[in-house]
């Protein structure tokens, strides 16, 4: 059983979603004496973090090269992984259910004409050889029993159901070049990297959050929060609102219609919590909310939570850190 699976690069390196993928790819493949995990990288071969991918037990890399794909091209990479994996006689292919994995693998499944199993937590073969999978729902508030019959299983896997471990003994990482077929339909859509850049975690990555709502009062109130943030090696999210009203980016935006993130810690400052908002928040580690109101929905979904005027306590904790660090 040869289990395909997508890896994202973070600076260089396999970005923490990814090896939690390949975590869940190592387990799929190992419920066969033969199999094995094989990693697809969109990009030249001397960029592949072998080293980091030896760790994980993947024996075989590819590097898919092309001077085509100069960007991110989600029809084209999704053409890429279904000419490899049926080169490989690949059982399963596996991503990370990030926005770039979830996109390319909903194309894999367009171009192929099979199911895709989205964030999945869990994955085995049951007696009757079919693929019994387990699966978050609603945000992860609720997990789902399935089965999937497909002649070649497409799984995302939920960005934090799984925690990233490395293999029992490193494996020798081959890297190879890989030049897919692609035709001029499959560049029709591309994304070039964006000049602006920000320093440290993505928020989809960040294992803090500081989120800000409403109650912030306005885009000069997030200067504390930005602070707070980069005292705990952090990065800020907004509630929907807060885009809204154009305090700022929505590239920021935490929520159903934003990014759903799962960090250690979320601390949520003047957010209400309506239920778009903690559809993106619901999967994190701990969630303390800082609330002016005890009643407010959030409230209920925290793990602690500080009934008092963020504009006093952020300051409050900013300083107490400072003070700790002799900052």
């Amino acid at each position: 059983m040869t289990v395909l699976c997508l890896v994202e690069l973070d600076g260089g390196g396999v970005a923490d979603v990814s090896l939690r993928a390949l975590t869940f790819a190592r387990a799929l493949a190992a419920e066969s004496s033969s199999g094995g995990v094989a990693a697809v990288v969109f990009g030249p071969a001397d960029a592949v973090p072998a080293a980091e991918l030896s760790a994980y037990g993947v024996a075989d890399a590819y590097a898919v090269e092309s001077p085509q794909l100069t960007g991110y091209a989600p029809l084209a990479w999704a053409r890429a992984l279904a000419g490899l994996a049926d080169e490989l006689s690949a059982t399963a292919v596996a991503a990370a259910g990030t926005d770039h994995g979830s996109e390319v693998m909903a194309h894999l499944g367009s171009i192929t004409g099979l199911p895709v199993a989205a964030n999945c937590a869990a994955a085995g073969r049951n007696a009757a050889g079919t693929l019994q999978l387990v699966r978050h729902r609603w945000a992860g508030s609720l997990l789902e029993d399935c089965v999937l019959e497909a002649s070649r299983a497409l799984l995302t896997v939920a960005v934090d159901a799984v925690a990233p471990a490395v293999a029992e003994a490193p494996v020798a990482t081959s890297v190879q070049a890989y030049q897919p077929a692609l035709e001029e339909a499959d560049l029709r859509v591309r994304a070039v990297e964006s000049a602006e850049r920000s320093a440290g975690a993505s928020l989809a990555t960040a294992r803090v959050v500081v989120g800000g709502g409403r109650g912030v009062g306005g885009p000069e109130g997030f200067g504390v929060l930005e602070d707070l943030a980069g005292l705990l090696g952090g990065v800020v999210g907004v509630s929907r609102v807060v885009t809204s009203e154009g305090w700022r980016p929505h590239k920021q935006q935490v929520g159903q219609t934003g990014t759903r993130i799962s960090p250690e810690l979320y601390l949520a400052c003047g957010i209400s919590g309506a239920i778009q908002h903690m559809a993106g928040c619901l999967s994190a580690k701990h969630i303390v909310a800082v609330n002016t109101d005890p009643d407010a929905p959030i409230i209920s979904h925290a793990d602690y939570a500080v009934i008092g005027d963020l504009n006093e306590v952020i300051p409050a904790l900013v300083a107490a850190i400072r003070a700790r660090d002799g900052s």
